[in-house]
């Protein structure tokens, strides 16, 4: 292998690089022409005139420089004709005995115009039949400005959540407050355990350590960066001022049960300003929470929650000018609590009359706070879905409160009265002058609604025996579902139809189908009450049929609300008859029953057939509806006829149901006949002429 320099190899490359070149120069003043010519676009769109005779580009301002190149236009304005050579690269001479490379040909433009249309005369272009094109300048229209560079922002470096602003001051403040009313609570109670000073420089110390806590926090709070540190200690002093209060009545006894109450909501109403003053949510919800936590630990007693339920009430006033929905969670949640559990104490223990009677009306408190309190809020703020959450778990204490009664008389009335506000409440809206002036909107009132239902339902559980519930559902299920089909309102047909369930199981654990089949069980367990509560049950279908037909969205499962009501109605029809043949107490009452009720269902499934036949011209929707549940009732009439009351029936009983159950299928048989030859015969008239 040499190490000599090939000079056919450098002289390849020189070659190779001058090709290089002059393609590179012709791209150049290939550029610069198209310059030239979105130049002269821009000035002939600003109303710069072109000469006669030549284009309508403007002059570059090279074109006065001697011994420039002009730039040309037509095919071969680039490089002179198509045979003189192009010159070399500026600046570079090929080497000396290098072989010069073939000349190029000329560039020609790929978008010339025809020879027959120059620049200066011809025909022209035909125009664009789409128009201009976007994004590209013509003569008409002025030039685009030029969009400026999108400067682009710093860069947000990440802070790590103990470095941001105010994370660790909050925290440290939540801290203190915490430790602070521990320790305020353990100077009240501990040392009075161990005996430590007497109780008036206990309470005295208390005192006048709250204030100190108040004044300081109004003092750091007018500060710069003092909003925080503010808080915190003004919460820490009206909290530890109200546990001066509950330790002063409930532990030392120096105030009346009643006294203490009012100063208590004194120094909360305090808080509460304070709280508003400073626009601050945080504030109230610490002074209550912090309140809620540590006065369990100065007492246990029922005056427990006398100051829980003075918190919940002293902050109502607060939501009507501010929305702190977190505030309504922390106020009305302890008390909730600790009503439920003295109640669930008291259904499961044994309490003393005058407990139960402080228990009725704690719950009774904490259920009329939240209702009043969300019933002022919603009237200002008819979105505020929390009001009518906090106004649901504040009524709960009071649908236990009747268990506590082994009494069903005062448990029926605490649940009566219960119902009776609640569901007034609801039904408020649908009362013209009432709804507008309370203007209580839909989230409560389907709150009061629900709650109201489940108080009435104790009541009708208490007020009834077994076989008399069935009587009080099945009487409150039609009036639910005739408000419901009279104001069109789904929730009142959801009411309606929980009744109108909880009554049917309710009839079938006192006259089930075992109960039917047998003549010694329906002897036994049914009578007069039986057989009201059937009635109510035919009743309670009927309606059910017309409030669906009312209610919006309904119609589309007609069928099936048909068969539904057809198997509910066949059912209650048989316990209805079996129930008035053995009440009467004649000793085939039971089997006369059953035969009336399998004249019934035929009865029924004829009424049925007989109205589809004739609505089949006018109707065929409606016809075809009722001529399938008249065949569904009688082939179940058919069926009862054949399988039970062929093996149970006997003697002329069981001659009079076959005998009237067989006229009745001869009458729709023919009557069903007449009809479809009547409807062919209107659809063929010719054929009928012939016949």
């Amino acid at each position: 292998m040499t190490t000599s320099i090939d000079p056919a190899l450098l002289a390849r490359l020189s070659g190779e690089f001058t090709t290089l070149g002059t393609r590179l120069g012709a791209l150049g003043r290939d550029l610069e022409l198209l310059r030239e010519q979105v130049a002269a676009d821009s000035a002939a769109g600003q109303g710069v005139t072109a000469k006669p005779g030549r284009t309508s580009f403007a002059e570059p301002a090279s074109a006065a420089t001697p011994g420039a190149p002009q730039p040309q236009t037509g095919a071969g304005a680039v490089s002179g004709g198509a045979g003189d050579p192009a010159p070399p690269w500026p600046g570079h001479a090929p080497m000396a005995g290098a072989p010069i490379p073939a000349p190029q040909p000329g560039y020609v433009p790929r978008f010339a115009p025809p020879p027959s249309a120059g620049w200066g005369g011809g025909a022209p272009w035909a125009p664009s039949a789409r128009g201009p094109v976007p994004g590209v300048a013509s003569p008409m229209s002025p030039p685009r400005p030029p969009v400026p560079p999108r400067a682009a922002g710093p860069r947000v470096p990440h802070t790590p959540w103990w470095q941001r602003d105010g994370v660790i001051s909050r925290i440290l403040a939540l801290a203190g407050v915490a430790v602070t009313l521990i320790g305020v609570a353990m100077l009240l109670v501990l040392a009075a355990q161990a005996g430590f000073f007497g109780p008036v420089p206990r309470v005295v110390a208390g005192g006048v350590f709250s204030a100190a806590l108040v004044g300081a926090g109004v003092r750091v709070f007018g500060r710069t960066g003092g909003r925080v540190g503010g808080i915190a200690l003004a919460a820490t002093g009206i909290a530890g001022a109200y546990l001066d209060v509950v330790a002063v009545t409930a532990i030392y006894h120096w105030l009346h049960p009643v006294l203490g109450l009012a100063v208590a909501f004194g120094v909360a109403a305090v808080g509460v300003g304070l709280a508003m003053r400073w626009r601050s949510q945080p504030l109230a919800v610490l002074v209550v929470l912090a309140v809620a936590a540590l006065s369990p630990v100065l007492t246990t007693r029922l005056v427990l929650l006398g100051f829980l339920i003075v918190l919940q009430a002293a902050c109502v006033p607060v939501h009507l000018p501010r929305n702190w929905p977190y505030l309504h969670a922390a106020r009305t949640i302890p008390a909730v609590l600790a009503t439920f559990v003295f109640l669930v104490g008291a259904v499961l223990g044994t309490a003393t009359v005058g407990d139960r009677a402080w228990l009725l009306v704690a719950a009774a408190a904490v259920a009329l706070v939240g209702l009043a309190g969300t019933i002022v809020v919603v009237r200002h703020r008819p979105a505020d879905l929390t009001a009518s959450l906090t106004m649901a778990a504040a009524l709960v204490p009071m649908l236990i409160a009747p268990g506590m009664y082994e009494d069903r008389r005062a448990a029926v009335l605490v649940a009566s009265v219960a119902a009776a506000v609640l569901l007034l409440v609801a039904a408020a809206p649908m009362l013209p002058k009432l709804g507008a002036h309370l203007r209580i909107p839909g989230h409560t009132t389907v709150v009061a609604a629900a709650a109201g239902s489940i108080a009435l339902l104790e009541a009708c559980v208490g007020v009834s025996e077994t076989k008399t519930l069935p009587i009080a559902l099945l009487m409150v299920a039609p009036a639910f579902l005739g408000v419901a089909g009279q104001q069109r309102s789904r929730v009142a047909a959801g009411i309606g139809a929980a009744f109108a369930v909880l009554g049917g199981f309710a009839l079938l654990n006192v006259a089930g189908p075992e109960i039917l089949a047998s003549q010694a069980r329906s002897e036994a367990s049914l009578g007069s009450a039986t057989v009201l509560g059937a009635m109510l049950a035919l009743g309670v279908v009927a309606v059910a049929l017309w409030c669906a037909r009312r209610l919006p969205g309904m119609a589309a499962g007609g069928e099936l609300q048909w068969i539904a009501a057809s198997v509910a109605g066949l059912y209650a029809v048989t316990a209805a008859t079996v129930s008035i043949g053995v009440a009467t107490g004649n000793r085939n009452g039971f089997l006369i029953g059953h035969s009336a009720a399998t004249i019934l269902w035929m009865a029924g499934a004829t009424a049925a057939l007989l109205f589809g036949l004739r609505r089949l011209a006018g109707a065929p929707a409606v016809a075809k509806l009722a001529l399938g549940s008249g065949l569904l009732v009688t082939a179940a009439a058919l069926a009862k006829l054949f399988l039970f009351d062929l093996a149970t029936l006997d003697g002329l009983v069981r001659v009079a149901a076959f005998l009237v159950v067989g006229i009745l299928l001869l009458l729709v048989g023919t009557r069903y006949a007449r009809a479809f030859a009547d409807a062919g015969a209107d659809s063929d008239p010719g054929d009928a002429a012939v016949g």
